[in-house]
């Protein structure tokens, strides 16, 4: 077989012209990982995943595989191999009459949501409106209106993948199903490429109100305390959020920032939900106020681009947890206020899957903890790498012994061997194993990134 005519996308190889602009442009985050497949193949079609994967077999050539781009480890870039990008792959459709999407893996949320706002419906995107659905909907899919929706591989009702012996198959509950289940939550080591995603739609909510208090970073523990005690008599459409990090604004002021988004059905319902977040005991100590307004979707993505910039450098890291987030934002306020970089932030949401322990369909996907804490080491110099890398590590690790595990999508990966396991249950981890020893018996696919 020689690959590169059978194509009808692009094919490049460490070394020819063109190959270095596009594993740059593989991971959206500023800061490249130092790892260089052999060869990156971009499709242009699903017939072109199937040609690429069956040389790659067929060659004994390890396969990673691209969607978006937006793991901030660049999980699919790997030394040696075949990288496969299915960043042409972003093509949608709506069926209004069933209320389902047929999207392909490099749909981002920003135009997905803008699609589906024409028809009068909505999908759990996620916060960031960049992000591709592909590497999303494997992890699980942490987006918004979490208390409603849930997570967003809930949604998914079936998929199209090439296997591992370049086969396509379909897979949902009832066909195929344990690949199915692999595929709503073992992230970038699942054992696939997955084409086509079929969605469950929502109902648009007429009605989308946001408003926050901005306090000083010093009252953190007072604040965080309110936070979780309100989030508890909010009704589950409203999502309520925290970050630590520079105040809105005001450069050079530190700050804790909860923010309410409520997804109603009107804006009398809106008004009403938000009243326990309005009365806040706590307001007259607010550095500042933004009463609640309406917003859109694009409103929304607008939000989470200031806080992930563009041609940023980007080191993250999660932990699920069992503790009160009152037991856990106060040991990170510290390091926030003396954090390198200005743009570094803590983001915890209150509640954003549903809690440890609730029904959920069977799945690879867990919500480890009722508390879900994010780290962002967020900076621009290439010669602040180390500094910012180990402020984050430092800074997560104060509260690791708290962990119950990681959220796989997020997870620094490379600062642990043990980070891609403890991402899943053990009986979860072990199910796995079994599944990907079933579908990809030969190890066609890459495991999960070790340090």
């Amino acid at each position: 077989m020689e690959l590169g005519r059978d194509l009808e996308g692009l094919l490049v190889r460490r070394g020819e012209a063109g190959y270095e602009a596009l594993r740059a442009a593989a991971v959206w985050n500023g800061l490249k990982p130092e790892r260089f497949p052999d060869v990156i193949v971009q499709v242009a079609s699903e017939r072109d995943v199937q040609t690429a994967v069956r040389f790659a077999r067929s060659a004994g050539m390890r396969l990673a595989v691209r969607a978006g781009g937006h793991n901030w480890v660049g999980a699919s870039v790997r030394d040696g191999g075949m990288l496969i990008d299915l960043s042409r792959l972003d093509a949608s459709a709506v069926d209004t009459a069933s209320a389902t999407a047929s999207a392909q893996p490099a749909v981002r949320g920003r135009d997905l949501a803008a699609a589906l706002a024409e028809h009068g419906l909505a999908f759990p995107v996620g916060h960031c409106g960049s992000v591709a659905l592909g590497g999303y909907l494997l992890s699980g899919g942490l987006g918004w209106n979490p208390g409603v929706w849930g997570p967003a591989c809930l949604s998914v009702a079936e998929i199209e993948a090439v296997t591992a012996a370049g086969e396509v198959v379909r897979c949902s509950e009832d066909e195929n199903a344990d690949l199915f289940w692999a595929a709503r939550g073992a992230g970038p080591g699942f054992f696939a490429v997955v084409t086509r995603f079929r969605l469950r739609l929502r109902r648009l909510p007429a009605a989308i109100t946001t408003g926050s208090y901005v306090f000083p970073l010093t009252d953190v523990a007072d604040v965080t305390s309110w936070a979780v005690e309100v989030a508890a008599s909010l009704p589950p459409a409203v999502e309520l959020s925290i970050t630590l990090g520079t105040a809105p604004q005001e450069p050079g002021t530190k700050a804790i920032v909860v923010t309410a988004t409520c997804f109603a059905d009107s804006a009398d319902e809106a008004a009403r939900s938000l009243e326990a977040f309005r009365a806040c005991p706590l307001a007259g100590r607010a550095l500042a106020r933004s009463a609640e307004q309406p917003a859109t979707f694009d409103a929304l993505f607008e939000g989470s681009d200031g806080l992930w910039p563009e041609r940023h450098r980007v080191a993250a890291d999660t932990l699920w947890s069992t503790e009160d987030l009152g037991a856990l934002l106060p040991l990170l306020a510290d390091d926030v206020a003396k954090a390198p970089s200005g743009k570094s932030l803590v983001l915890a949401n209150i509640t954003p899957a549903p809690p440890c322990g609730a029904a959920m369909p069977d799945m690879a996907f867990s919500a480890l903890g009722r508390s879900y804490v994010v780290g962002y080491a967020i900076w621009q110099a290439p010669a602040h790498d180390q500094v910012n890398i180990r402020w984050l590590r430092e800074a997560m690790g104060k509260v690791m012994p708290s962990a119950a595990g990681h959220y796989i999508a997020e997870a620094d990966l490379p600062a642990a061997p043990s980070r891609s396991r403890r991402s899943f249950t053990p009986d979860t981890w072990e199910r796995l194993q079994a599944v990907r020893a079933r579908w990809d018996p030969e190890g066609v696919f890459q495991p999960y990134l070790q340090p």
